[in-house]
């Protein structure tokens, strides 16, 4: 059933103008002012499941488009925070996010396995477990990722072959009996560093999946533009199941993303093996000093992910990198209020633009 919002509301209406911060909060919280009263097992869905059909996702067997959010943190906040993060996902149209098996920032760490053997990480692993359980009843999906790291967000972590295998075996075993998650087996596993992956070790750990769970969707996210050779690499030596592009972050992409799109599915076309283009991590705020992008940006973006016939499309936010106080931290680090209390006003914009869309 749908959430419902309260009739006793006036109408919502968003001032664009920079002047007026303040009106754009009023209204962003007005927007989200919705009745409660719809809770309990009127609202929950039927066990849900992803699938994949030619360049498409599926849920319950209904090609869907996957509109995303990055939630990082979230195994280091409260149920209760995170449930009401999720209404608000549903209320703009979201049906997926993203989250870390290995997440560590700000000096929290919050990891569901350990960092140096992939053994299960308490009390953590069941947080996930319990979020993924959550998400299934609402109907969402979630990405669970994967990382090695040199730790610069926290302890080293899976730099051992053997470790990160022992990783997917403990989150595969964990949430085995849930249809409505994926898995990244390593996120940007392309970049020269001790992220670095390689296609051997991605094949291994892509058909340890295989063995443990048959039918679970896998991915390995690819930092920046895949190459052709790259692209043969991902879909018919490892066999993931949907290609994660993440596309580059500057002020030229979202007008590209269309074109960019068209161009990998001719190249799987070519390959004889069409699967689904997911954009898991675009741009974001706070990356970058040289362009922080705006409400119409990520609306350009998801459009032209639509129009180019890709499969999903994430609203990806995190920290403001250079700033003093490292504030706000947002879906990096949830210890100071949920999700959608720490989205920047331009943020803000563009999440009552998606639920007026959604309405």
């Amino acid at each position: 059933m749908k959430m419902t919002c309260n009739r006793s509301l006036p109408p919502v209406r968003i001032s664009r103008s920079p002047r007026q911060p303040l009106l754009l909060l009023a209204a962003f919280g007005l927007a989200w002012a919705c009745s409660a009263s719809v809770r309990g097992a009127e609202e929950l869905t039927p066990p849900t499941t992803l699938g994949v059909e030619g360049g498409r996702f599926t849920i319950d067997g209904r090609p869907t488009f996957l509109l995303g959010i990055s939630y990082y943190g979230a195994l280091g906040t409260d149920e209760d925070a995170w449930r009401r993060d999720l209404d608000q996902m549903r209320q703009c149209g979201v049906n997926w996010l993203r989250v870390w098996a290995t997440w560590a920032s700000f000096g929290n760490d919050v990891a569901a396995v350990e960092p140096l053997t992939g053994e299960p990480r308490q009390p953590f692993l069941q947080s996930l477990v319990r979020l993924v359980a959550e998400c299934d009843r609402r109907g969402l999906i979630v990405d669970v990722s994967l990382s090695r790291g040199d730790g610069a967000t926290g302890p080293p972590r899976l730099m051992a072959h053997e470790a990160h295998l022992r990783a997917v075996q403990t989150i595969v075993e964990a949430l085995k009996e849930h249809r409505n998650w994926y898995l990244d087996l390593s996120n940007e596993r392309n970049i020269q560093d001790q992220r670095h992956t390689s296609f051997d070790d991605l094949r291994e750990l892509r058909e340890l999946v295989r063995r443990l769970d048959p039918e679970r969707l896998v991915t390995a996210s690819h930092g920046g533009d895949i190459g052709r050779d790259e692209l043969r690499d991902y879909v018919n030596q490892v066999r993931v199941d949907f290609i994660s592009p993440h596309r580059p972050r500057d002020a030229s992409s979202p007008k590209q993303t269309a074109a960019k799109t068209r161009e990998y599915l001719a190249a799987l076309d070519e390959l004889g093996r069409v699967v689904p283009v997911h954009y898991q991590e675009p741009f974001r705020r706070g990356y970058s000093g040289d362009w922080q992008p705006s409400a119409d940006d990520f609306l350009t973006d998801l459009a032209q992910a639509r129009a180019g016939g890709a499969a999903g499309w994430c609203f990806h936010n995190g920290d403001q990198r250079g700033a003093k106080d490292s504030r706000p931290r947002r879906s990096f680090d949830l210890r100071d209020g949920r999700l959608f209390e720490q989205l920047d006003a331009e943020e803000q914009r563009f999440v009552v633009r998606l639920a007026e869309q959604a309405r």
